[in-house]
């Protein structure tokens, strides 16, 4: 299965892999005598290039020949590489400048391939080990894109190291704004310094590559941005999830069909623990105006759906994109709330303004429907889920910095306090064995849109 073909991959299909295959990395032979194969590598079967084969991602550094040249030139880099947001000393300089010196042989060979390894690991996946990255359920697949092996033998085989390395950073303009800010920032100021670190950092947990079309929503920003093409070309404000146990986690899911005037099923924490279901069944009147059925079981049980409507809690569209959390993007009939400045209100699905809008676009360039079937589906007053042909990465981020809707740089805030745990990483000596599934409990969160 090749990686074009699948996108990304949801948070719960690549937990599986990763808990289905959990297996020892494959060991990497010996190729320093033979002529470096540059081509790009292939995506098997097994977990996308097998590397979500462990739990735990610890890469043993290839043994290839290090010229001096190359060596010399991956000094350099890592010398200037504060200039992305990372600590020369985490790569060691010393002990390759005293290898250099030294000239050619393997003590050059394993010292350099250390420090290329390590500076691949942190430029291409992030520098904060998964314990710091707090709701982060984002699993990265550029270690599966971009193996480093491959990635050294590039650069050895073209003697562009520092080219090859920097290929490695983000593809965003945001990234790129981070990084000017940095070098404009005075030295002094090292809280600005910290943040903007962080926050570069935060890019390279996604995917290098976000793909040619996608939804992007920074959660303290309050803002979903849709991009084609580099370009964003429809923005709206959000309502996320309140702090604490309702807080809206970190993910990358994919966008299956999109959902026109959809109906609720409430949580019992509602029905059953608010009252709603006897009171639905007590009162009809009251229940049909605010569009609820209730059934109750032979076990006494309740249920409560509440149908299409301008007064369903889901408004008049959901984005369907299953994931453990059962968070979405939908409608909402309290419009007012998007004109207040702090917007996490939410159970921890996040609400858009001029969704209906937004289902449109979606379903048109998923190639779901047409203009005037979108039109149609969204006026009949009956749920109708659309399949999407072209599916849409979702990506539900936070960035405490980066460029607002107008391309300025800002700052937000820290509405859930994740920032200090990755602050505190930078502060600690660079972790070697990463994990690249995070540690923490996957929890559907049981009235994420109430």
């Amino acid at each position: 299965m090749q990686l074009k073909q699948i996108g990304i991959l949801g948070s719960a299909a690549i937990m599986a892999l990763a808990s289905a295959a959990f297996a020892q990395q494959p060991e990497v032979e010996d190729r320093s005598g033979e002529a470096a194969d540059i081509s790009a590598p292939e995506l098997g079967d097994n977990g996308i290039n097998g590397a979500f084969d462990a739990v735990f991602q610890k890469e043993e550094p290839p043994v290839l020949h290090w010229p001096v040249a190359e060596a010399a030139t991956l000094l350099h880099v890592i010398e200037g590489i504060g200039a992305e947001g990372l600590d020369p000393g985490d790569y060691q300089p010393e002990a390759l400048s005293a290898a250099i010196a030294g000239g050619p042989g393997s003590e050059l060979d394993e010292i350099a391939a250390t420090s290329f390894t390590w500076l691949v690991e942190d430029l291409r996946d992030g520098r904060s080990p998964m314990s710091a990255r707090k709701q982060w359920f984002v699993v990265d697949p550029d270690a599966d894109r971009l193996p480093t092996r491959w990635v050294m033998e590039t650069a050895l085989a073209t003697g562009d190291v520092a080219g090859t390395l920097a290929s490695l950073n983000p593809m965003v303009g945001d990234y790129e704004a981070l990084k000017q800010a940095l070098a404009e920032t005075n030295p002094a100021d090292s809280k600005r310094i910290a943040a903007i670190r962080a926050n570069m950092d935060r890019w390279r947990w996604l995917p290098r590559d976000l793909g040619s079309q996608y939804l992007l929503t920074n959660v303290p920003e309050y803002q979903l941005r849709l991009t084609v093409n580099e370009k964003i070309i429809r923005t709206y404000r959000t309502i996320v999830g309140k702090p604490g146990r309702t807080a809206t986690p970190q993910l990358a899911e994919t966008v299956e069909g999109v959902i026109f005037n959809p109906t609720w099923t409430v949580p019992q924490s509602i029905v059953k623990g608010e009252g709603l279901g006897e009171r639905v069944l007590s009162n009809p009147s009251w229940a049909k105006a605010r569009g609820y059925t209730a059934t109750r079981g032979a076990n006494g049980w309740v249920t409560v759906v509440q149908q299409p409507g301008q007064s369903n809690s889901l408004g008049l569209m959901k984005l369907d994109m299953p994931n453990p959390h059962a968070i979405f993007l939908h409608d909402t009939p309290n419009k007012n709330l998007f004109d207040t400045a702090n917007r996490a209100y939410s159970h921890g699905c996040i609400r858009t303004e001029r969704a209906l809008e937004l289902a449109m676009t979606i379903a048109i360039l998923g190639e779901g429907a047409t203009k005037d079937e979108a039109v149609g589906i969204s006026t009949s007053r009956k749920y109708t889920r659309v399949p999407v042909s072209k599916s849409m990465p979702v990506y539900i981020t936070y960035f405490t910095m980066g460029r607002d809707i107008e391309g300025n740089l800002r700052e937000f805030p820290d509405i859930y306090g994740r920032d200090a745990p990755v602050l505190a990483s930078f502060e600690k000596p660079r972790v070697a064995e990463r994990r690249r599934v995070t540690s923490e409990k996957v929890e559907a969160i049981e009235a994420p849109c109430a």
